[in-house]
């Protein structure tokens, strides 16, 4: 059909419309990035786009496949350079012994299959008592005690792992626990997932000790790390809680113009002495963190869920990606 030309016209506005973009904004059609940083008036500091990658592959998975757990750096509008997702001691730390680890062929389907006796224990205190301490994390981990770091998280991002710790300590003690939920964009939080290029991924933490400690409510936890943010006016702060509530945790096809926010971690938080003002922890339900088809959970339930324990981030389980957790055992 011949199309006239006062048809013609109409079609281009419309087309322009739906492909353009304002002029000198930066942004393409597809970026659903709104706004700009004057819109956020928070203490965080503010970083937009992707990250400049300096480590490519934190970890190679021996059996199977595993995501790339590459590390990158960002510049804020201050000049302060941030690590992404998260400065971490993987690649000097001892790694926590493996519970179940699909990359290194172990396979439990049960507590029982576990040999304890291989499992190290961490002088904290030579006199104290030894226990043992259970942790499944989405993605990854570190544990500390009184300040000492006991191990680290073998697989950095995914396939998904447990672990098992022993150490010896006296009560009263401290637990702390830095917490990263990988990305594989880095800078802006997200991963290549559920048919979208920038899929915010979401995170998870439980553990239990056999002195009865489980991981709930009652434990504290901070964000240090939000992406992606899209529009800086979902972003608001009550105390010490920042807060990411009605922000935007939908994937797109482009995310790369993402906005993040980032907090300095205090010096000394994860002593026996650091008095943490940060909110209590944000409990989760095992169908909120996905984890029915994950072996590494559901073959040692017993010592998780079972156990009493819960799963806990920060206030947004999906956009907060570098959590810390702190929690005094009396």
């Amino acid at each position: 059909m011949r199309i006239t030309k006062p048809n013609l016209a109409l079609f281009t506005v419309i087309a322009s419309a739906l492909v353009g973009c304002t002029p000198n904004s930066g942004i393409s059609s597809e970026s659903p990035v709104r706004g700009s940083m004057s819109d956020y008036s928070g203490t965080g500091h503010l970083t937009q786009g992707e990250a400049k990658v300096v480590d490519r592959s934190l970890y190679t998975c021996k059996q199977g496949r595993s995501r790339v757990a590459a590390v990158g750096q960002i510049v804020d509008k201050e000049g302060n350079t941030w690590t992404v997702p998260a400065g971490t001691m993987f690649q000097t730390a001892p790694n926590a012994a493996d519970l179940y680890n699909d990359c290194e062929g172990i396979r439990p389907n049960s507590l029982s299959e576990v040999d304890m006796s291989k499992v190290p224990v961490v002088d904290i205190e030579s006199d104290g008592q030894v226990i043992t301490g259970y942790l499944f994390a989405d993605n990854y981990f570190e544990l500390y005690i009184n300040g000492k770091l006991v191990g680290v998280d073998s697989v950095p991002f995914t396939p998904f792992n447990s672990s098992v710790v022993r150490f010896k300590v006296k009560k009263p003690y401290t637990i702390a626990v830095k917490l990263v939920d990988w990305e594989e964009n880095l800078g802006v939080g997200t991963e290549n997932n559920r048919g979208k290029a920038y899929f915010p991924g979401d995170g998870g933490f439980i553990a239990s000790f056999s002195d009865g400690t489980v991981t709930n409510k009652s434990w504290q936890a901070q964000t240090f790390y939000t992406a992606p943010i899209y529009n800086l006016r979902c972003l608001s702060e009550v105390g010490s809680k920042r807060l990411s509530k009605t922000c935007d945790t939908k994937g797109y096809d482009n995310g790369k113009n993402a906005f993040a926010v980032h907090w300095s971690i205090p010096p000394g938080w994860n002593s026996e002495n650091f008095q943490a003002d940060w909110p209590s922890a944000t409990e989760y339900s095992e169908n909120e963190i996905g984890v029915d088809n994950k072996r590494a959970y559901t073959n040692f339930r017993q010592v998780f869920s079972g156990a009493g324990a819960k799963f806990i981030w920060s206030t947004n389980v999906v956009l907060d990606n570098e959590v810390l957790l702190q929690y005094k055992v009396e």
